[in-house]
């Protein structure tokens, strides 16, 4: 009696559909469409008063018979993702605002406890009308492509989701930065100091890396995120450095991985090698980016004055296992908080000499700064091995040989 009640005072309101009838009590069982329970209802209501069945006579008023257009709006969806190769989605709505206030009301007018919200309907309905005629599949959680009906419009916007794959790239030329930088000048805008492109550096490793793969996805940008980075003047062999790209809105999915390696190590001709390990998602960069992994390095330091090998072999071995406090170097100050940070030196050695200079190959817990870990940077690293050698020293070369990584499969 106490639902029969309520229903009377639902449709008191005006002509209901069987949908938004239905919709009202859309929690309250299972395993019937609101447009079946909504009939229900109503056929009870009819039997009850010895009345024969009435369907709807005019527009509902809270939802405009919204329902009877859901194979134009599956259409619609279709139409607007024909050009896109995907094969789960999801569908969404924005609901209008007189909609949303007309059930709304009702849900307070009459304290309604298990009332579905027009938009769930929305989106599932539309969402089985598509899967239906196309074959693609509904996915809650990791959607590749998400469509937004907007009834007030009558229009689908499509968001595509982004492709992510992890690899490791090598970088074989100084004077490239890891990914794309303004111009100082102008901030990007173009102007007569960065020769009208709008960039501080004509290439990155990202822009290298990412222009041939937007080529091949079709999609609207590429995006590198790096466990870690190499100073610009900096070399990166050995291993390699682990890295994630984004690319953003693809229209195509379906990429070879080793064909893409290859396109990209071709394009790149030298300058930045890739190999490519297997797929990843957005969960994965995060964790990468947060990774405290060691890095190796080789550089070339230069002392001030003669000084014998073993001398400075034996200076260098005094810093290995030394817990190393460094003030935020003065350049990159202007970029990162000034605190003062503690990083281990876990192996440090002299292997040789070359041009004049001592070859030194150093392993250190992550955000050890290697530049000024030799010259001590005016003091504001302690210890150093200027401060233990007594004279100015300093790196005229670094290269990164070898970076941890994640669980990187075949």
């Amino acid at each position: 009696m106490e639902i029969e009640k309520k229903v009377q005072e639902i449709l008191a309101y005006g002509e209901t559909c069987d949908h938004c009838l239905g919709r009202f009590f859309g929690k309250r069982s299972h395993g019937l469409s609101n447009d079946e329970r909504g009939k229900g209802l109503r056929v009870a209501l009819a039997l009850d008063a010895n009345q024969p069945y009435k369907k709807p006579a005019g527009p509902c008023w809270v939802c405009g018979n919204f329902f009877d257009d859901v194979p134009l709006w599956a259409d619609r969806v279709i139409e607007a993702t024909k050009e896109i190769e995907f094969t789960t989605f999801l569908a969404g709505c924005r609901v209008p605002p007189m909609i949303a206030e007309n059930e709304e009301m009702v849900w307070s007018d009459l304290s309604l406890a298990e009332p579905e919200p027009f938009k769930s309907e929305v989106n599932r309905d539309v969402g089985k009308a598509v899967s239906a005629k196309t074959g693609k599949v509904v996915d809650f959680r990791k959607p590749e492509v998400v469509t937004i009906l907007d009834p007030a419009t009558g229009t689908v916007e499509v968001q595509i989701n982004s492709v992510f794959f992890y690899g490791r790239y090598q970088k074989f030329e100084r004077g490239i930065p890891q990914t794309h930088w303004d111009c100082r000048a102008c901030r990007g805008a173009g102007c007569e100091k960065c020769n009208f492109t709008g960039a501080q550096y004509l290439d990155s490793v990202e822009e290298l890396i990412g222009r041939p793969v937007i080529e091949m996805f079709d999609g609207e940008n590429a995006v590198l995120h790096g466990a870690g980075r190499e100073d610009i003047d900096a070399r990166m062999i050995g291993t390699g450095r682990p890295f994630i790209l984004e690319v953003v809105s693809p229209k195509k999915r379906s990429i070879d991985l080793a064909v893409l390696e290859a396109e990209i190590n071709r394009t790149a001709d030298g300058r930045v090698s890739v190999a490519i390990k297997r797929w990843a998602d957005r969960a994965e960069v995060e964790t990468l980016k947060s990774n405290k992994a060691h890095k190796k390095y080789r550089i070339l330091v230069e002392v001030e004055g003669a000084l014998p090998a073993e001398e400075f072999a034996k200076a260098v071995k005094t810093l290995q296992g030394v817990t190393i406090y460094q003030r935020t170097p003065e350049r990159v100050a202007h970029r990162r908080a000034d605190k003062i940070r503690e990083r281990r030196v876990l192996d440090i050695e002299c292997v040789g000499e070359q041009d004049g200079r001592f070859v030194v190959e150093v392993l250190g817990e992550a955000g050890l700064y290697i530049k000024e870990l030799v010259s001590g940077d005016s003091g504001r690293t302690q210890p150093s091995l200027a401060e233990i050698l007594k004279r100015t020293a300093h790196v005229t070369s670094l290269d990164v040989t070898q970076v941890e990584g994640a669980q990187e499969g075949e």
